[in-house]
């Protein structure tokens, strides 16, 4: 079955989105140096960390910045299927910390509600926001990013595609069409 590739944002407008959405994040909170950022997997740990680079340059100093796999905390398993779950790494304690989830699509809410069930088993954070890179809609749960890159309305059957040149030797955000 071949699939249609179309480019949403291109390396540049990507560039700038991450640009606007670091800036959205520390005009938000009072203390750059309280921010963590957790990255979703899979894309979301990627995403993440580039992120982190970017405010970094931002605010002068380093944000902290792990991954937590809510696989295990989801309750549509038999409709997503399984992966090889990967380690939560947490560079710091959580407790008291304004906590940043990122992840590179949010679709119909499932992986966030697992997400926060997950973070309750690692300490209370002051605060939880959430940051996607594209909102292509559908939600099951009433679960809404704080911080977006992009509105993108989307079939059930089409998938967005972040792409990061760290992973993907290319940078951008693609729509699949299923041919």
């Amino acid at each position: 079955m071949a699939a249609d590739r179309l480019e949403l944002l291109s390396a540049e407008e990507l560039g700038r989105t991450l640009n606007r959405l670091a800036t959205q994040v520390l005009e938000s909170v009072a203390d750059s140096q309280q921010l963590l950022l957790l990255g979703i997997p899979t894309r979301g740990v990627a995403l993440a960390e580039v992120l982190a680079e970017r405010l970094q340059q931002l605010c002068g100093h380093g944000i902290d910045c792990g991954s937590l796999d809510p696989t295990f905390h989801r309750d549509d398993l038999d409709r997503v299927g399984t992966r090889l779950a990967l380690p939560t790494q947490l560079p710091a304690d959580l407790d008291g910390r304004d906590l940043l989830l990122v992840d590179d699509v949010i679709f119909t809410g499932r992986t966030v509600r697992a997400a926060l069930e997950a973070l309750q088993a690692w300490g209370r954070p002051r605060r939880v926001r959430l940051l996607v890179m594209v909102d292509r809609g559908h939600r099951e749960l009433p679960i809404q990013p704080d911080f977006c890159g992009r509105v993108v309305p989307t079939s059930r059957h089409e998938l967005i595609a972040l792409c990061l040149q760290s992973i993907d030797q290319e940078e951008g955000v693609f729509l699949i069409k299923e041919a």
